[in-house]
């Protein structure tokens, strides 16, 4: 897509050139009633000076100096420097598709490294780098389940990510699949998980796939083992959903999983309001074929050499469309290498290093607000976010921490109105034993709520 500036002049002769008296001659077609007569109400256009007086004003309003316990899929992670200091190289930042070769090595072998160490992480035998973030890689997921199994239905755990459940549902509804969903268990052992015994129930000889998240969106930890055994003795696939990536440094991988869904977004890469973020697939050898986006590997030239070719690419942008697995046409390579560069720099140990650190902060910071509330789901095992339940609404609460400059927990209500009063905080190994400490004494100043 391009913006070609034309002067009056020039739109004159192109008018002239068609035959036509003016630019409106060309909306002629368009009912009156449907023509913008006036002018649009939006700002004056500005100089670059004022342009740039602007983003420094708007720059300033950013919330500097805030302490955020935020977290839902979106994490706030240390980025090291050297990342920006790579993805910014030219070869990397105005490469678009990989499509020929001999000229785009670079970033082929970059998506390939991606692609190994994935697979490292995930126990899974293959994987691709071309999924916009972790919720089209879930619904993704599913569609290549259906097309697996050639079954129509989908059981999704009420504990996966709202969102990401929202994507996926859209994707099914538009491709005429039933999505049935399973809830989780509210109290005792197990609380927080899925519900093992409905979702046995719940089974049938045409459900294509279980979708699962782990951690989940409560942040408790599902026993994958079990429900996998629960998909395969009836034929379906178990997909398991990562929204949090760090968190496969300190709990064991899913194996047991058929596909594997992965935001890799907390490898490096800025929450930037929301994106661009970085999903992925990884799967079984088995199901390659029907893996959407593209595969990179690794091949030998005709003097022995090593070299990267895209050996797959089954997107609509490829093939024709009746036999594209996914019209997912945008290449995440320059996302993707942000968490290459994440996971060259830590390593094995480093990234376990940072997994446990979360552990400890969440677990002190859970501990902390306990004494102003109730923690939930507290006899599964979590990884970096808790559900506290307290007595004062979450709009009031976080509005007390929000004038101290604390962003507090989420608010559950509008997805889990049945767990009353109740917040999703997160604790990183951003998050320092000041600010949790901070926290824990505005929350315990709540004000006495009426009686009667």
């Amino acid at each position: 897509m391009r913006y070609l500036p034309k002067s009056p002049a020039d739109r004159e002769a192109m008018l002239r050139e068609i035959g036509a008296a003016s630019i409106d001659d060309l909306f002629a077609v368009i009912p009156e009633e449907f023509r913008l007569t006036g002018d649009l109400d939006i700002p004056r256009q500005m100089a670059e000076s004022e342009i740039v007086d602007h983003f420094k004003a708007a720059a300033a309003q950013n919330a500097n100096g805030y302490t955020s316990f935020l977290g839902a899929g979106a994490y706030r992670h240390y980025r090291p420097v050297l990342i920006d200091t790579i993805v910014q190289r030219g070869e990397f930042l105005t490469s678009y598709t990989p499509y020929q070769a001999e000229i785009t090595q670079g970033t082929l072998q970059a998506i390939f490294e991606f692609q190994t160490m994935i697979c490292e992480l995930t126990g899974m035998d293959i994987a691709n780098a071309s999924m916009y973030d972790g919720s089209t890689g879930a619904a993704e997921a599913v569609m290549m389940a259906i097309r697996v199994t050639g079954r129509d239905n989908v059981l999704v755990a009420r504990s996966v990510h709202p969102e990401y459940r929202e994507v996926m549902h859209t994707y099914a509804q538009h491709q005429g699949h039933d999505a049935a969903e399973v809830d989780y268990i509210r109290e005792g052992h197990n609380a927080g998980r899925i519900d093992l015994a409905a979702l046995e129930a719940a089974v049938t000889g045409q459900t294509a796939c279980i979708l699962i998240q782990s951690p989940n969106f409560f942040g408790t930890v599902e026993d994958v083992a079990a429900i996998a055994e629960i998909a395969h003795k009836n034929g379906a696939l178990l997909i398991v959903s990562i929204a949090e990536a760090v968190s496969l440094g300190a709990i064991r991988p899913p194996v047991e999983a058929d596909i594997v869904s992965l935001e890799a977004q907390s490898f490096g890469v800025a929450l930037s309001y929301g994106g661009p973020y970085c999903g992925v697939l990884a799967a079984k050898e088995k199901y390659l074929r029907q893996m959407p986006g593209r595969l990179v590997g690794e091949t030998k030239d005709k003097h022995g050499r090593r070299g990267f070719v895209l050996t797959l690419s089954t997107r609509e942008q490829h093939i024709r469309r009746e036999k594209a697995t996914s019209n997912i046409c945008t290449n995440q390579a320059l996302v993707a290498l942000m968490a290459t560069v994440y996971m060259t720099i830590y390593g094995k140990q480093g990234i376990r290093e940072v997994a446990l650190q979360n552990l400890a902060k969440a677990d002190y910071a859970a501990k902390s607000l306990s004494h102003s509330g109730k923690l939930l789901f507290v006899n599964t095992p979590r990884f970096h976010e808790f559900v506290l339940q307290t007595d004062e609404s979450p709009a009031q609460l976080n509005q007390r921490l929000l004038d101290q400059k604390i962003i507090g927990g989420l608010d559950l209500q509008k997805w889990y109105p049945e767990l009353g009063n109740a917040t999703l905080w997160c604790a990183t190994e951003l998050t320092t034993r000041e600010q949790i400490d901070r926290a824990a004494k505005v929350i315990a100043a709540a004000p006495a709520l009426a009686v009667g």
